[in-house]
């Protein structure tokens, strides 16, 4: 039995891989490169022989049956640099035109990966992007301000609140962000948050008392 077709590429989806060899230019229009290098593959429609693709600033055709045997695929790459912290790869992903907003395995987009892991400037980076859907809840139904408040990026949660985190999103569990904290200040924010969203009404409830 023959094995099923690989799946076409999308349209507009950019293809990252890691070099695993170095490759010199045959042509004038091609790309040369050397081991290690990230290439960023963003046309393999136009000619299924030739994809054109980037590397650092050069543009050029490499063979596509070397990018399918040569290469190490990079499935989810601003995920991966959202989560390490590495703000050159980051912004590198997004000037090659990686999209921010696409998701992983469990549905997490980027940004909720960088709040986990409190990279202030990776979330600072993904922040200005203004389509960024910051409420975006992933397959467990939680958001990035869930993964900030949940360890203890002060931060973080202030960014995420400063660019319109809602405070009252609950997760699978019927959990809001506030309840996965454990940091005085961050439930105190978050509160103070809650309250300037209701036209700056009191609600007593809303505070913890003395034995919180």
């Amino acid at each position: 039995m023959n094995p099923p077709p690989k799946p076409g590429p999308k349209p507009g989806h950019v293809k990252v891989v890691r070099a695993l060899y170095n490759y010199k230019a045959q042509r004038v229009d091609e790309l040369s490169f050397q081991e290690g290098d990230l290439l960023y593959v963003f046309d393999q429609l136009s000619d299924p022989n030739w994809w054109k693709a980037r590397c650092g600033k050069k543009t050029g055709i490499i063979p596509s049956n070397y990018v399918e045997t040569q290469t190490e695929m990079i499935d989810t790459p601003l995920h991966e640099a959202a989560r390490r912290g590495n703000l050159m790869f980051l912004q590198q992903c997004l000037q090659q035109g990686v999209s921010p907003t696409g998701l992983d395995a469990v549905g997490n987009i980027p940004l909720y990966w960088a709040c986990l892991g409190g990279h202030v400037d990776c979330v600072k980076e993904l922040l200005a992007i203004s389509s960024l859907p910051v409420n975006s809840q992933n397959k467990v139904g939680e958001t990035a301000l869930h993964a900030a408040c949940s360890r203890g990026h002060y931060e973080v949660v202030s960014l995420l609140l400063q660019r319109g985190s809602d405070v009252t999103v609950m997760n699978k569990d019927k959990e809001t962000p506030a309840m996965l904290a454990m940091d005085p200040a961050i439930i105190n924010l978050l509160n103070m948050n809650r309250h300037h969203s209701t036209s700056g009404l009191y609600q007593p409830q809303d505070y913890a008392d003395d034995s919180d």
